[in-house]
């Protein structure tokens, strides 16, 4: 995005997808009157390509007779993808260059998800740790391991990441163990994660305008102004930023304390240390509202567990190795953050398609991603969404939301009117404007009505 070329489609071709057995429709709460899974409240012109010859084979059917070829070919749809699967039979119902490699915008979250509850597990907490000098009990190190939700609120209040550890409770941990003596030296120690700290591609306007911070693996509230706010300006000095809200949290014990940046020395003595919520939680939240940063922190993380250096450059095999379990082909994928944001990210409609399907399912650790997708009309980034004419699809769609400066995606689960489970992913990328995720959700609305009626014409 920094520099202005956007790879709209990467024409590279990819073979048939491993195929995936019908999966048990376990949808708790998922009925076909409507989705009931995500009681949480509310968080993106060239030609259509509406025309384009299928580039998946659509099972041929007399009584598919429903179009949605006026909706597909809106302009302000500029340069379209997608497709649309029968999750109860796996027939490919309606397709627009489906295996086409493209920009994902945060519909690569889905990939985060799956990847991080994969590798992690649901009830993986990350530890924030603070050490002192066995030399010098007053020199103490604030060592961070990737947890953005660390907040500064004093205990009681509430950040937008729920039940959050807090620097109040480090503070009463550190001056319980030193006693008398007071702290002179902070040194904060952010050295988990290798390499950049933003990724080139990212537009600088995404962290000024409040919706991604630099991936630190120590860092306070999503380096937040306002940690109470999901969208609120980020700063480029979140560890100093730390040590700052610490020191302020230590009171008078630091009151004279010099804060340094630096590593862990050997023979440290741990004082005291907090934990994160589940990763189950930050998954929810991640898919609800689309918080970039927990996303980013997430793929830092799968990274780590992996053997891997936590570095942008490792994502893309540390995520590939993390889906294997899932069967469906990766390797066209091109992986180049954990959060969509970069225009670089190169993933074809029908992998989201199918990665739906699984999450569809609700089995295993799949039913944490899907109590954490927005519901359309109802919770997180698609509450405002599919209103007015498109109403009757409302509380039917369960889809994770997309955008970046180029592009706006919707992929997910589609409880049509007749009954059909249908699982889906709709790209509209280039020369896009906010009317189009109206043009989405027309589009969308339509395909809800068709359901097993829905023609590729």
């Amino acid at each position: 995005m920094s520099d202005g070329k956007f790879p709209y489609f990467k024409q590279v071709a990819i073979g048939a997808l491993a195929g995936i057995g019908t999966l048990a429709l376990i949808l708790v709460g998922f009925t076909v009157s409507g989705v009931t899974t995500n009681s949480a409240p509310a968080p993106q012109q060239t030609q259509a390509l509406a025309s384009a010859t299928p580039t998946t084979s659509v099972t041929p059917n007399a009584t598919r007779t429903c179009s949605v070829a006026t909706q597909a070919a809106d302009p302000r749809l500029a340069t379209f993808s997608g497709i649309v699967i029968n999750a109860d039979t796996d027939e490919v119902l309606f397709d627009r260059n489906g295996s086409t490699p493209a920009a994902t915008a945060s519909t690569m979250k889905l990939l985060t998800a799956v990847a991080a509850l994969n590798v992690l597990g649901p009830n993986y907490r990350v530890e924030t740790k603070v050490y002192s000098d066995s030399t010098d009990p007053g020199s103490i190190y604030l060592v961070g391991a990737g947890d953005p939700t660390l907040s500064r609120l004093p205990a009681g209040k509430q950040s937008v990441y729920k039940d959050a550890p807090k620097l109040a409770d480090l503070a009463i941990g550190v001056k319980a163990a030193l006693g008398a003596t007071p702290v002179t030296k902070i040194t904060l120690v952010s050295t988990a994660f290798t390499g950049a700290t933003w990724e080139p591609s990212w537009e600088r306007t995404e962290q000024t305008q409040g919706f991604m911070s630099e991936v630190t693996a120590l860092q306070v509230d999503g380096d937040r102004a306002n940690p109470s706010a999901e969208t609120s300006a980020r700063s480029t000095a979140p560890v100093n930023n730390a040590g700052k809200w610490f020191k302020a949290a230590l009171g008078a014990t630091a009151a004279n304390a010099t804060v340094v940046t630096g590593s862990l020395p050997n023979g440290a003595t741990q004082l005291t240390s907090v934990l994160s919520q589940p990763i189950s939680q930050w998954v929810k939240h991640m898919l609800l509202v689309s918080d970039n940063t927990q996303a980013e922190f997430l793929a830092r993380l799968v990274s780590l567990k992996q053997g891997f250096d936590g570095s942008f450059s490792s994502i893309s095999a540390a995520f590939k190795r993390a889906l294997t379990s899932t069967s469906i082909d990766s390797s066209n994928l091109i992986i180049k953050d954990g959060s969509g944001l970069s225009d670089y990210n190169s993933v074809p409609p029908i992998y989201l398609a199918k990665l739906s399907k699984l999450i569809m399912s609700g089995a295993g650790n799949y039913q944490v991603v899907l109590q954490g997708l927005p519901i359309a009309g109802e919770s997180g980034s698609l509450s405002a969404r599919f209103k007015g004419a498109n109403v009757d699809a409302s509380g039917h769609i369960i889809a994770k939301t997309g955008w970046i400066k180029h592009g706006y995606t919707l992929a997910g689960i589609i409880n049509s009117q007749d009954g059909t489970h249908l699982v889906f992913a709709v790209y509209a990328l280039g020369n896009v404007k906010d009317d189009a995720k109206q043009a989405i959700d027309d589009l969308v609305t339509a395909m809800y009505r068709c359901g097993n009626t829905l023609s590729n014409q």
